[in-house]
């Protein structure tokens, strides 16, 4: 018998969680932490990486440019503090929710945003949702704070969440770009200084392109997101764009 099957008779099948995921208590220790050091609005802005509004505009132009039509029901997975909330067109009376797991984000959210407009607490590996019971389903700057495989699961149930034909627009950090080396210099140096808020994750586009192997999705577009503009701005990560097949 070898080193490894043995090894496998050291761990259990099964672990029983005690503790929160780790992005969990890593952003409530943000959070907690920006609205203690500024004024609220300035914290719930540096909260998602700041530029606040114009991020929510380039936001919401992403998600038009790849089919957003006024009816639609829309999952913001990884809302934050409301910057795309507060940005969608009021007009196209969309069913929309946010789902974010920090609470003083969710709040704030709520006070940028339509009376209609729904959020959710929710800090498990999954959609709290019904199957198929969504057009559109966007995780901007999400799966940069996540393990890959806590990134797979999460893409998983949101298949099953999307209707057929429904699509997945997703941001990401990746090595190949070189206006992302800084992002990973930065990290680095947080981590040497122990001053590290939360985890950064870089994902190549061939990760992504498995990903939706592996899960059936159909690859509609992944592009370089510091160089496509939309309405003359850049977002400033990659985009993925996914649909789940009719």
């Amino acid at each position: 018998m070898s080193i490894f099957a043995k090894l496998k008779f050291f761990f259990p099948i099964k672990i029983d969680r005690k503790t929160e995921f780790h992005f969990v208590q890593d952003y409530q220790k943000h959070v907690r932490h920006l609205i203690r050091s500024y004024p609220l609005d300035e914290a719930m802005s540096l909260a998602v990486s700041g530029n606040y509004f114009e991020v929510g505009n380039i936001e919401k132009d992403i998600l038009i440019s790849y089919g957003l039509k006024p009816y639609m029901s829309i999952v913001d997975y990884g809302c934050g503090s409301g910057r795309l909330a507060q940005a969608l067109p009021i007009e196209y009376n969309l069913n929309y929710i946010g789902i974010d797991i920090i609470d003083d984000l969710l709040n704030y959210a709520r006070t940028k945003s339509p009376l209609n407009y729904k959020f959710i607490r929710h800090r498990e590996l999954s959609i709290p949702l019904e199957s198929e019971s969504i057009d559109m389903i966007c995780a901007f700057s999400l799966f940069t704070h996540l393990l890959h495989e806590e990134s797979y699961i999460y893409i998983e149930d949101m298949k099953r969440v999307l209707k057929k034909g429904g699509k997945l627009i997703l941001s990401f950090l990746e090595f190949g770009l070189q206006d992302h080396w800084s992002i990973f210099i930065s990290t680095v140096n947080a981590q040497r200084n122990n001053t590290l808020p939360h985890l950064n994750n870089f994902i190549e586009k061939s990760v992504i392109k498995i990903w939706a192997e592996k899960l059936g999705f159909e690859i509609i577009e992944i592009i370089d997101g510091n160089n496509r503009k939309f309405n003359g701005n850049c977002l400033g990560q990659s985009i993925a764009v996914l649909r789940k097949p009719k």
